[in-house]
């Protein structure tokens, strides 16, 4: 785990426990922190990795969150990559349906972490895994 902040250096935290996602929630509030997002922005990234994150210990059984600092040219933003090798995401549309859950929660974690950042890219196989990519941009 890297507890500092590289601008444009990849950080990568395992999560393979709470207290990894308690760490990812740091290390995306320092990074964001780093490149100026507001504080609501900062509250909403922080939200998103910290559902991702727990889904990724969760139903994935556990993975890694990748944090980086992105530029468009125009702005600065925090790219996070959740990676893991669990069984996949058999039904996408219906995960992203707000109130349907497998594990008893509200049924708000993709579809939420969605609303909550400006890009959201999703890769999943049946039996090999997901990578959730998502980035919030400064304003």
């Amino acid at each position: 785990m890297t507890t500092g902040v590289d601008l444009g250096v990849p950080a990568t935290q395992a999560i393979r426990s709470d207290e990894d996602v308690v760490r990812v929630r740091q290390l995306v509030r320092t990074t964001a922190v780093a490149v100026k997002l507001s504080l609501v922005d900062q509250t909403k990234l922080v939200t998103a990795a910290s559902e991702l994150a727990r889904n990724t210990l969760i139903y994935g059984g556990g993975g890694t969150a990748e944090v980086i600092t992105v530029e468009d040219g125009r702005r600065r933003g925090v790219r996070i990559v959740f990676a893991d090798q669990g069984p996949g995401i058999p039904d996408l549309d219906r995960a992203f349906t707000d109130g349907f859950t497998t594990g008893g929660g509200l049924g708000l974690g993709l579809s939420g972490a969605r609303r909550l950042v400006d890009d959201f890219d999703i890769w999943t196989v049946v039996g090999e895994g997901t990578r959730i990519t998502v980035t919030k941009w400064s304003r």
